[in-house]
């Protein structure tokens, strides 16, 4: 049986790149099921990649391999890995930080330095900028295929020795939770923070109260409203700001019908706190 491959990378599809992983992987097996992450990560953005695979891997099924190619990195001497979630599913990525929140959500079981002087394709040629086909890609579909086990891969690497990300913790202070801007939902501009909402809980706060949103960037306030917590948009009238819980059960920030993010020019990572307080 084939297992599902999944691929994300910051390629685009503008041109040949996804294509030729798709052949690749075909040439590996024809029989083989590609399905796309997304290819619009922005250009060098690892935390994005990151994020996007802690909020895709959990609803996939055992066994489905993952490859995340963004990499600015190729060529150089980091290391590729292999990792193995504790639902026995495989991510396949330079180890450059890719691996942060699955890492940081418990997920990893354990994790393979990727031996890609073995495991490459045999007419990669004296190409060194294309790993997400030439060595990636390649793998993956092999381990999709059963064509090698995870074990042939390559050496365990102790997890406390992968790359990660900077990234900071939410906190709560009596009756305040503190977080940061994790990622924008970038179609509808939405600002999802890494706040859980068990945490906004334990401060006394639930559905249904008002509360004091404040984001600054590098200390400096960009943004400071009262808000409804409310279960939906739709609990506010158009156009006006409302938390809410998304999908990953984290606190969010929206406008109804309208974009947050480009309203008030709201980027993501460390440097953007978010700060929410009981009135």
């Amino acid at each position: 049986m084939t297992e599902a491959l999944v691929l994300q990378s910051d390629f685009g599809v503008s041109d040949g790149a996804v294509s030729a992983m798709y052949g690749v992987a075909h040439s590996i097996n024809p029989n083989i099921r590609i399905f796309d992450l997304t290819h619009d990560i922005p250009p060098f953005h690892i935390w994005e990649a990151s994020y996007r695979l802690v909020q895709t891997v959990p609803y996939w099924t055992e066994q489905t391999v993952f490859v995340s190619v963004v990499d600015p990195g190729v060529g150089s001497n980091r290391k590729s890995v292999v990792a193995r979630t504790h639902a026995n599913q495989y991510v396949i990525t330079p180890d450059n930080g890719t691996l942060t929140h699955l890492w940081q959500a418990g997920l990893l079981a354990e994790v393979r330095e990727l031996d890609d002087k073995t495991h490459r394709l045999p007419r990669m040629g004296e190409s060194y900028t294309f790993h997400g086909r030439d060595i990636f890609a390649f793998t993956g579909a092999r381990l999709s295929s059963h064509d090698i086990t995870f074990e042939e891969v390559g050496p365990l690497i102790p997890l406390d020795e992968i790359a990660l990300l900077d990234r900071t913790p939410a906190t709560r202070d009596e009756d305040a939770v503190e977080g940061i801007v994790e990622i924008l939902d970038i179609r509808f501009g939405n600002v999802w923070t890494n706040i859980p909402v068990q945490l906004v809980r334990q401060a006394g706060v639930d559905i249904g109260h008002r509360v004091i949103i404040t984001i600054s960037f590098r200390e400096r306030t960009v943004y400071e409203q009262t808000l409804s917590f409310g279960r939906s948009f739709a609990d506010v009238p158009v156009g006006s700001g409302v938390v809410y819980i998304n999908s990953l059960d984290q606190i969010a920030i929206a406008l109804n019908q309208g974009s947050f993010a480009h309203a008030f020019d709201i980027g993501i990572g460390n440097d953007w706190k978010v700060r929410l307080q009981q009135i």
